[in-house]
């Protein structure tokens, strides 16, 4: 199964490169986050002439989260009962046996702001789902845009990011209190090197200059993990006409 996750950074603005990298790349499983679309908008029947069933929970102008799969979609969650409902964040499926999420973890805005005590809340909420698949002996994947960078050599310049959100040691520990789940990022563990990133700010030239941040990540369940066997980010996707700011992360589960 090839298992990709996207921040597209707008469905509307960005369709015809979504549907144009599906085509070339035809990844089995597709999440995408930040879809900037309200649920009656989201394009659907599009997805299925390309061989997708779809889900998606969105509320328009900011956020949702979207599952697409070739090899099935069954069980969808969209409501969870708690602050993972509030704001289109977070939506589930089961895809070939394997219980998918595809998150949008919140920015977190500023360390003084309410943003990131929410951000905070959120990732422990995000935890204790995770604790009842995993007890059940589900099979999980949770892929999408974390807004955290779990170390210092997920960012280009960790000093360019002191008293900032996305790299503070709360932020960090929530990320590996889920891993201490049973959960894996199959990104680092086949890549033990730095300069490897997802996101590129629009400004200053960052892509070109490879000034970036590695916050788009899979978390896969151990015995996915063990099968994962190729892992990479697709920077040709960030470059062209229009990109997001964030590029696809694959991996392929033999």
């Amino acid at each position: 199964m090839l298992f990709a996750t996207w921040n597209v950074n707008s469905l509307n603005a960005r369709i015809e490169r979504v549907t144009e990298w599906l085509e070339d790349v035809q990844p089995d499983v597709c999440c995408l986050q930040e879809t900037k679309m309200a649920d009656a908008a989201f394009p659907a029947l599009r997805f299925k002439e390309l061989g997708y069933d779809s889900v998606h929970v969105g509320e328009g102008r900011w956020n949702g989260v979207a599952i697409l799969s070739r090899v099935g979609l069954e069980d969808a969650q969209f409501e969870f009962g708690t602050e993972l409902s509030t704001d289109a964040r977070i939506v589930g499926a089961t895809c070939d046996g394997v219980k998918t999420y595809s998150v949008y973890v919140p920015n977190g805005r500023a360390l003084d702001d309410d943003h990131y005590q929410f951000k905070l809340r959120w990732l422990a909420e995000l935890k204790e789902l995770l604790a009842k698949d995993l007890e059940a002996g589900v099979e999980v994947i949770v892929a999408g845009d974390w807004n955290v960078a779990r170390e210092d050599r997920d960012v280009w310049d960790v000093e360019a990011f002191e008293n900032s959100t996305h790299v503070t040691d709360a932020e960090r520990n929530a990320i590996q209190e889920l891993v201490d789940l049973g959960l894996v990022d199959v990104f680092r563990q086949e890549h033990d090197v730095e300069k490897l990133y997802s996101y590129y700010d629009y400004q200053a030239g960052r892509f070109h200059k490879r000034e970036g941040m590695r916050i788009d990540y899979l978390l896969a369940s151990e015995k996915l993990a063990e099968k994962s066997e190729l892992n990479l980010v697709d920077r040709n996707a960030r470059k062209g006409t229009k990109p997001s700011d964030h590029a696809p992360v694959l991996t392929y589960f033999g």
